[in-house]
């Protein structure tokens, strides 16, 4: 199968999405004031920086997935990681037949974002979240990869439910 470069350009968004996931997620574990690994084995956040207006950082490790659902340690953890990269995978194979461009950025959203937590969880058996909303309301603590993901789901949904419209049938 030969990928036009016009067609290609998800495939570049996945890796965008995962790099600034992977970089933002590095700065907050160099940031001695979280002392991140040295409360890995902590349930409670590592450690808070407020920030002007409504958004905080709060970092902790979440062993479960998006927005600390399915909590899990141990064989857990490699069991949600599999569960993870099939979703991950079986979204790239969608993607590779994917029409229509919000498709296409909501199924590379989602990928990305996927890889991204998946690199935590290998690594440390939990993802870093650090982005707190909570001056708007929003109770939970989530990462760029979270982000991406949820913003593809709701790029997904509405391409699925509001803009894809049946294709006439042919009359012959």
């Amino acid at each position: 199968m030969k990928l036009a470069l016009s067609s290609a350009w998800p495939f570049f968004v996945v890796p965008v999405v995962l790099v600034l996931d992977q970089w933002t997620k590095w700065l907050v574990l160099e940031e001695p004031r979280f002392n991140a690994l040295g409360c890995l084995d902590r349930m409670e956040p590592c450690g808070r920086i407020v920030l002007p207006g409504p958004l905080d950082f709060t970092m902790l490790w979440n062993r479960g997935m998006s927005y600390g659902l399915f909590q899990s340690e141990g064989v857990g953890r490699w069991i949600l990681a599999a569960i993870m990269l099939a979703i991950a995978l079986g979204f790239l194979v969608w993607l590779t037949r994917a029409e229509g461009r919000w498709l296409k950025l909501a199924l590379a959203l989602v990928i990305g974002g996927a890889f991204g937590n998946l690199i935590d969880r290998v690594r440390f058996g939990a993802v870093v979240d650090f982005i707190d909303a909570n001056g708007l309301y929003f109770p939970w603590v989530f990462n760029v990869a979270d982000a991406a993901i949820s913003v593809g789901a709701v790029l997904l949904f509405v391409d699925q439910f509001l803009l894809s419209r049946p294709k006439p049938a042919s009359t012959s």
